[in-house]
């Protein structure tokens, strides 16, 4: 009988899958187990839209059967069986998905859950086992197949003998070693710990032959050790059970079983509701960012059964996109079973789960944040920018729903902080809410513009994503008070007074000041005398809608044309190099416009923005050298 082997890329799989893609082997017996359901689920459907077919849910169950003297273990379904062709496809190929192609087949593109697939998954067998055998006999045919294999070297075909429409597979397990305890694999205690750990909700039996104690017939002191068969796990969603009753590793697991993710989640939140609409959800907020969760691969929304049987796999009518980060499933009994997604999205009891779901997740990430800082923190560091969206998006329709959920970094904190924390702690003159944008924290600490506002004592929020300040431009103020860019024309801090003398010593200085705006001549609005400087010699504030910092961002897209801020160079009066540009005025022309665009480039790097013609830049800096 020839040995078929591998393709290349698949053995390279299995090697690395067998050695280090599972960090804990017992989840083998999880991935079988789920195949097995799988395979019960397809006859289910097939029922459904085939009428010759009767689905009988007792007819329909899995086995496991250790063998101690055998070393095997066996894992039995009744489900739809496997084909010789169907068995090199899906496990003649590493992360070949039987299920996937039985979706696409069956046009299955919302229908019942099918949740194990031949694969990777399948192939976790080899962690625990030297041989792999697979026997399977598919409806509607007469013959079954073997298909074995000792790992990475191949695998073999043959015909075989089964009654029974079905797949078994029989598991050689390894020896023990020095590191590691097979035997765990044939004992019927820890089997039946590992089946209720990750399979306690297959919705189908899962059976074991169970040793028990009984008392002897016409004995009242003897006992005998009998052999009965059992059904081991609960086979009720975890969603229909009391809160009480389920622990937070039950969450976990239920997590980790439905393949929401792959790090551990940071909150669950169990919802059962009986009042206009009856549903009942598990929803999980994730501890780290998807890896796709930014590109157009990522698909958003909760699972949504009706009364236990899946409809749809992604819902994404049941979740806004601020909170799309948001895993889970959603299971009502109003719901019919045959809805269609056209109907789904006219739905009046779906828009009505949805609503609430929302304000349920806002309201726990609420609590979290008082409750657990850190962990709200943790949270925030890899959603904070979707919320950031959510408040942009929709022209700012959903701001009032998460401004309570926003965070930046605090200049007097030096950590994150709410709104709500930033406005009460504002001082009673204090008029506007300040921020300051950059790329990073240890660049917005080193603005000038920064001086005037942190001499006055108050508080500034620092924006480092792209997101930040268009953001809080959609959301314009926070209770009643306004929020205030330092680099904007008006700080609003000065007093009538400090005004006046602004002004007396601008129209003083009127000439030169002149005599910079026409160096500057379409580069900048207006050359202005600066209070908000302190120690720095120049810096460039803007007027109008458009920051600087938000042009620097807007010229990065594409079809951006060019778009401008309106910059007003501003010249601290008290700096030495104020004296230079007078002297200068009176004295040298030339040397005022050689000092003038120098303090402008100056002024354009400090902000990030690049220099128009850095060759004439660094020859102007020479000629003040010599």
């Amino acid at each position: 009988m020839e040995k078929k082997q591998f393709q290349a890329e698949s053995k390279r799989l299995l090697e690395m899958m067998i050695n280090s893609i599972y960090t804990k082997r017992e989840v083998f017996l999880r991935e079988l187990i789920s195949n097995a359901s799988d395979a019960i689920d397809k006859i289910y459907y097939k029922a459904l839209t085939d009428d010759s077919l009767v689905f009988d849910k007792d007819n329909y169950y899995i086995k496991i059967v250790p063998d101690k003297e055998s070393r095997t273990l066996r894992v039995i379904d009744t489900g739809i069986g496997m084909t010789k062709e169907e068995l090199e496809t899906n496990l003649g190929t590493i992360a070949k998905s039987g299920s996937l192609a039985f979706k696409k087949e069956t046009d299955l593109k919302d229908g019942y859950d099918i949740i194990g697939q031949f694969g990777v998954g399948f192939y976790a067998a080899f962690m625990v086992a030297d041989v792999v055998t697979v026997i399977s006999k598919a409806l509607g045919s007469e013959e079954a197949y073997k298909w074995e294999s000792t790992g990475a070297d191949g695998y073999t075909i043959e015909p075989a003998e089964k009654d029974a429409v079905g797949t078994e597979i029989i598991l050689k397990i390894k020896e023990n070693t020095e590191h590691e305890n097979y035997d765990e694999f044939l004992e019927e205690y820890s089997l039946k710990s590992v089946i209720k750990k990750y399979s306690d909700f297959i919705r189908y039996p899962i059976k074991m032959d169970v040793n028990t104690s009984r008392k002897k017939e016409g004995s009242d002191d003897e006992w005998e050790t009998v052999s009965e068969e059992q059904t081991v796990n609960s086979m009720v969603p975890i969603w229909r059970k009391n809160k009480s009753e389920l622990t937070d590793d039950d969450y976990t697991n239920f997590y980790n079983e439905k393949h929401y993710g792959f790090d551990k989640p940071l909150k669950h939140i169990h919802i059962s509701v009986d009042g206009a609409v009856r549903y009942n959800a598990i929803l999980f907020i994730p501890e780290s960012i998807p890896f796709d969760y930014y590109s157009k691969e990522f698909e958003k929304g909760l699972e949504l059964y009706s009364n236990g049987v899946l409809i749809m796999n992604k819902c994404a009518d049941l979740l806004p996109d601020h909170f799309s980060f948001v895993k889970g499933m959603v299971d009502s009994e109003d719901l019919s079973l045959n809805i269609s997604r056209e109907m789904l999205q006219h739905d009046r009891q779906l828009k009505l789960i949805a609503k609430n779901i929302s304000k349920k997740i806002k309201s726990e990430l609420l609590a979290l944040l008082k409750e657990d800082r850190e962990k709200y923190e943790t949270f925030y560091q890899s959603f904070g920018r979707q919320l950031k969206y959510g408040v942009y998006s929709d022209f700012g329709a959903h701001k009032e729903t998460l401004q309570d959920l926003l965070m930046f970094y605090s200049s007097k904190e030096k950590k994150l902080v709410t709104l709500d924390e930033y406005v009460t702690r504002m001082p009673e003159d204090q008029k506007y809410i300040y921020y300051a944008a950059g790329e990073s924290i240890e660049r917005i600490e080193k603005l000038p513009q920064a001086e005037l506002v942190s001499e006055k004592g108050y508080e500034i929020l620092y924006f480092t994503e792209d997101i930040d300040e268009f953001a809080i431009r959609m959301l314009m103020n926070y209770k009643e008070k306004e929020f205030k860019s330092i680099a904007s024309g008006d700080l609003g801090i000065e007093s009538e007074e400090e005004k006046k003398e602004a002004e007396a010593e601008a129209q003083e200085n009127k000439e030169l000041f002149d005599a910079m705006k026409g160096v500057l001549s379409g580069k900048v609005k207006d050359v202005r005398i600066s209070k908000r400087l302190k120690s720095h010699p120049v810096c460039l504030t803007s007027e109008g809608d458009l920051t600087i910092e938000m042009e620097k961002i807007l010229r990065q897209m594409p079809n951006s044309q060019d778009v401008k801020a309106e910059k007003i160079l501003e010249i601290n009066p008290n700096h030495e190099v104020f004296q230079s540009l007078k002297g200068a005025l009176e004295k040298d022309k030339e040397k005022l416009a050689l000092y003038t665009n120098l303090l402008y480039n100056q002024a354009l790097l400090i902000e990030g923005l690049p220099v128009q013609d850095p060759v004439e830049f660094t020859n102007d800096i020479c000629k003040i050298m010599v």
